[in-house]
């Protein structure tokens, strides 16, 4: 089985996270992926450590399988025309530079489109490549979380916000720009057009407050933050057995009954629709916090997952990663490096029927894939040898 993006060819001008994690999915479902990196240090994230394995930072090598890496100078002539060849034959183009950077060393979408009618060029921003006042800022997922309102509601409510432990709001704008490419492809299918997707972070960000957002806009009352309890839900939070936490997440009144019947707690049968748990959520929750405290995460396990309620241990990312359900989804996978041993990754949570997922590309070395690539677009060793002396290339 092929990719179900095999023949789609992908220039990366990205770096750091949003972009690249974007291009390495599109690489995943089968897409030919070239990395473009400085001449003289490339991906910031090759420098982002500890750790490091064999000289590669554990961060640069989450983002970046399944893509050939070459360097190249694009303040140079030679550079730009090098890239010029490479977009003749590309389908998309994804790019994260400050908005104007790219129109300003002469590769605006205008400019692609007349090296390629059909392009498709997607840029990421903190906020847009143009509208609005904070377009011209620089836009860091740290800043993002905070202006988007995602730190006001995580976090206990007498502490300090807090932000989310990875970069969410670059790994979702990963995903919305491959979402914005996808359809830019189904698009160009039907009409021949390519076009310009234009996704911010902040954009991503305020999108994916999802339920919190609707609250505000419904009710005009704004959200606090609430640890580790749920604004729409109860209970639905951690709770503490006589060893140590756990989560009790009921998702509808019938599971709920569930629960009150397991727990034999006649009071709590009062409380029959989520609305008037919500209403009453201390005293309810007050209740079932003492009967949790009576029993073991284990024999709360077994008799949760008896009943269907659904629960679940709080894992650190080590048993996570080597949990039997990761092992059984395959989402860690060995991947064959040339200098890394065994370089273990992070598995794609992608599972099609018809068509493969493959992982069979290391993430590339600095500059590593750059003569191949050139030697494919028609220059001569002589010239490749020239060009690396002239630091083109």
């Amino acid at each position: 089985m092929t990719g179900p993006l095999h023949g789609i060819k992908i220039i990366d001008l990205s770096r750091v996270l949003a972009g690249p994690y974007c291009t390495m999915i599109l690489g995943d479902m089968g897409a030919e992926v070239i990395k473009i990196e400085s001449v003289d240090s490339g991906d910031e994230t090759r420098g982002w450590g500890p750790p490091f394995v064999e000289g590669e930072s554990a961060y640069y090598l989450c983002a970046n399988r399944n893509k050939q890496g070459i360097t190249l100078n694009l303040k140079s002539q030679q550079g730009k025309e090098i890239l010029r060849k490479l977009m003749m034959e590309a389908d998309v183009v994804v790019q994260n530079f400050k908005p104007g950077t790219l129109e300003r060393i002469g590769f605006g979408y205008q400019e692609m489109k007349k090296v390629n009618e059909g392009i498709i060029l997607a840029s990421i921003s903190g906020f847009g490549s143009s509208d609005g006042p904070y377009s011209h800022l620089p836009g860091y997922d740290y800043i993002i979380q905070a202006m988007s309102g995602l730190m006001s509601i995580t976090g206990e409510k007498e502490a300090q916000p807090a932000k989310v432990g990875v970069a969410i709001a670059d790994v979702l704008t990963g995903l919305f720009t491959c979402i914005g490419i996808l359809g830019a492809i189904q698009h160009r299918s039907r009409t021949g057009e390519g076009q310009e997707v234009d996704i911010s972070l902040f954009d991503s960000q305020l999108a994916s407050l999802v339920n919190v957002a609707s609250n505000y806009l419904c009710s005009g009352k704004v959200p606090e933050r609430l640890g580790n309890a749920h604004p729409n839900i109860v209970p639905y939070r951690v709770f503490t057995a006589n060893d140590g936490d756990f989560i009790i997440a009921v998702g509808n009144d019938r599971q709920y009954q569930k629960l009150a019947i397991l727990l034999e707690e006649p009071t709590l049968l009062k409380y029959e629709k989520n609305s008037d748990r919500l209403l009453n959520k201390d005293e309810l929750e007050n209740i079932i916090a003492a009967k949790i405290k009576m029993k073991s995460r284990a024999e709360w396990k077994q008799l949760l997952d008896e009943a269907g309620i659904p629960n679940g241990p709080i894992n650190n990312v080590k048993e996570a990663l080597e949990s039997e359900q990761a092992s059984a989804r395959e989402m860690v996978v060995s991947v064959k490096h040339p200098v890394i041993p065994d370089l273990r990754l992070v598995g794609s949570p992608l599972k099609f029927s018809k068509s493969s997922v493959t992982i069979d590309k290391h993430p590339p070395m600095h500059g590593e894939h750059t003569e191949e690539v050139l030697m494919k677009l028609g220059y001569s060793k002589q010239e490749i040898t020239k060009m690396k002396q002239q630091k083109i290339i």
